[in-house]
């Protein structure tokens, strides 16, 4: 694997390095020492899919609160989407940054995202899923979010937001976020 920094302290792209023959391919998705080589949390607890059935579903901006936070690992296992991660860690020096990335099931990267980040993704194609890996039980009292549209954050979407959740469309802006 790959480890690709982002601008956003500690968040990751990961591309695999696959390895072909007459058989097709083979590639490695985990390895506790290679994360922890990077400083990345190397321990995940919950696996979910993401099955999304319309080209412009919206998920997020979603992060888990103290005491709780989650580390997420991403993959798009069939279609694509343009995923999204916010720095939400108050002493960073980079909070309210975002950065995207561009993940499909054809180029199979990855995206780290650490503890304190929100994650959201926008689906570009119909029938998409998408895999995630946290390090972190669910805990649904502890689950936030802020805003897809918020303006101090500024995210450019590449498409229309066509499909997203009564509370997806609740959250807050980055004014009124609060970490607990």
């Amino acid at each position: 694997m790959k480890f690709l920094e982002t601008k956003l302290p500690r968040v990751f792209e990961v591309h695999l390095e696959a390895y072909c023959d007459e058989r097709g391919t083979f590639a490695r998705t985990w390895c506790q020492k290679e994360f922890e080589n990077h400083g990345l949390c190397p321990k995940f607890v919950q696996c979910n899919v993401s099955f999304n059935a319309r080209k412009g579903t919206m998920r997020g901006i979603h992060y888990q609160a103290e005491p709780f936070p989650e580390a997420k690992l991403i993959r798009c296992t069939m279609g694509s989407i343009y995923d999204v991660v916010v720095d939400l860690r108050p002493r960073s020096a980079t909070f309210g940054d975002w950065i995207c990335v561009q993940l499909t099931a054809a180029n199979r990267h990855m995206l780290y995202v650490p503890e304190g980040c929100g994650h959201g993704f926008l689906t570009l194609e119909d029938n998409t899923e998408v895999f995630y890996q946290m390090s972190e039980f669910y805990h649904p009292e502890l689950a936030r979010g802020v805003r897809w549209d918020d303006p101090a954050i500024q995210i450019t979407w590449p498409a229309a937001i066509e499909v997203i959740s009564p509370r997806d469309r609740s959250y807050a802006n980055l004014g009124g976020f609060q970490c607990a």
